[in-house]
């Protein structure tokens, strides 16, 4: 058996001795096969969170003290960097540089928590008495479950995980079925680092088994979860049944607005990576163009000459740029939206096909660009979670806000213009949760990550991603206590 299952400070097999096969989506290879946990599983790794942070051995550690495993834990990253990034591209199809970018960015992710937690010890709330001591503090959650998705699976990771112990709670973590490695290998790191037994668990399995309890479960305090809308909804509806804390990451249908005065070859140039970057697998992928009706024509003309002389192939292929679609389930997702989208009406002008001769054993999926679309079509409105862009045009400011912001989604969105008056204008309109101006893409861990509308709720990085991980408490000591006389003595 595998025993790739981590509770209790214990690396155990699935109780009914389930597994699963990962394969490279870049060309079907055996990565390995590790453990699928059911409720049983998950249920364990429950009770061991409880036990834990009931101990009170974590969450009674100086906050400091947390912050210094977090260091740790960022300095081990950095040593192991290059075997964390070979296990997440061979699990996702990433290209290796991609990857090794992420274990950099999520080194930064544990080191800004490690040095944030403790700068924090609450506030002295004046009270309008001297004979009262009025203080609020904050504190753990308690067992917090951490659902991640397979796009950026230790990324996402890391953002749940980092502020979640540097604010003293016991997790569980479910990674997605089909990317576990690098949460199998954090939890060695977290080990390692002289995180006690209990307060990091992990079970791996499908949502449905695994994670079933992670949102109903009344021993769980808090779940956070980024994904899918629908699997969303799901959990908040689950979630409300036991009043848990819940934060929700979901997805993205993001306006990329082009001005006719931007910089041409650098809106381009954006333009691509904002759509076909990592396949377009990124929930804040700009999969929506707007472009002002003057240059929408040659805009586009050369962002479909661009698009096809993209190179994709695998992880470790030095010539590619892109890589493939996580399975050939999700392959056929992509192609039936762009075929729904054609037949409402919309234009391939490039792509719209799988890749072939060397690309024909992976899950590839061309990068594609649809034009001659309208407002209300299901490639305007759905999120594609691929390689495919859709293109929109205006004719005035206002109108490229009201078609930015015609979505039920809100999470990020770019302007770009040279008119500073003009993309401050824009960003200050636009209701998503992070907008780039001028550029596409970045974040800092040290500024919060979140969306509008239903993009969800609650945020990530920032003080305030520290903060979703803790509950305030009032505390009004009465230093000099006297009979009050409000009722007569008898």
């Amino acid at each position: 058996m595998p025993e790739t299952l981590y509770i209790d400070g214990r690396w155990v097999s699935a109780a009914a001795g389930g597994t699963r096969e990962i394969r490279c989506p870049a060309d079907g290879s055996l990565v390995a096969v590790v453990d699928e946990a059911d409720e049983t599983d998950t249920v364990r790794a429950i009770a061991a969170a409880r036990a834990a942070f009931d101990r009170g051995e974590w969450a009674g550690t100086p906050m400091p003290e947390r912050g210094a495993l977090l260091l740790r834990v960022a300095a081990a990253l950095r040593e192991r960097k290059e075997e964390f990034a070979e296990a997440e591209s061979r699990d996702t199809g990433k290209r290796i540089v991609e990857s090794r970018i992420d274990m950099d960015d999520i080194a930064a992710c544990f080191e800004y928590y490690g040095r944030l937690a403790g700068n924090d010890a609450g506030r002295i709330v004046d009270a309008g008495s001297a004979d009262v001591l009025s203080r609020v503090v904050y504190e753990p959650v308690g067992v917090c479950a951490l659902i991640t998705p397979w796009n950026y699976p230790l990324l996402q990771a890391a953002w749940k995980i980092a502020p979640a112990l540097a604010a003293g709670n016991s997790i569980v973590l479910k990674p997605a079925e089909l990317t576990p490695h690098t949460a199998i290998l954090m939890m060695r790191v977290l080990e390692d680092a002289g995180l006690p037994r209990g307060v990091a668990n992990l079970v791996l399995g499908a949502g449905a088994a695994a994670g079933g309890p992670l949102s109903t479960h009344e021993d769980v305090d808090m779940v956070s979860f980024t994904g899918g809308l629908v699997t969303g909804r799901v959990i908040a509806a689950n979630a409300a049944a036991t009043v848990k804390k819940v934060a929700l990451e979901l997805g993205g249908k993001n306006p990329n607005v082009i001005f006719a005065d931007a910089d041409f070859d650098a809106a381009v140039d954006n333009a691509l990576n904002a759509a076909f970057v990592h396949s377009g697998q990124v929930c804040s992928a700009g999969a929506r163009l707007i472009v002002e009706a003057s240059i929408a024509e040659r805009f586009v003309d050369e962002l479909v000459r661009r698009a096809e002389g993209i190179r994709l192939g695998g992880p470790f292929d030095d010539a590619a740029e892109t890589g493939p679609l996580i399975s050939a389930e999700h392959r056929d997702k992509v192609t039936a939206y762009v075929d729904k989208g054609v037949a409402e009406g919309a234009r391939v002008r490039c792509g719209g096909r799988w890749g072939e001769g060397e690309l024909a054993d992976g899950y590839y999926y061309l990068p594609t660009v649809l034009d001659q679309v309208s407002r209300g079509m299901s490639v305007v409105r759905d999120e594609a979670f691929g390689p495919v862009v859709t293109v929109e045009t205006f004719e005035t400011e206002d109108e490229a806000v009201e078609t930015a912001n015609d979505t039920i989604y809100g999470l990020a969105g770019a302007v770009w213009s040279q008119d500073a008056g003009r993309v401050q204008r824009v960003a200050g309109r636009l209701r998503h949760g992070t907008i780039w101006i001028n550029d596409y893409h970045p974040y800092l861990p040290q500024a919060e990550w979140g969306g509008f509308k239903q993009s969800g709720f609650g945020r990530e990085l920032g003080p305030t991603g520290l903060a979703e991980y803790q509950e305030a408490k009032h505390i009004y000591q009465n230093l000099r206590p006297a009979v009050t006389g409000w009722f007569e003595k008898r």
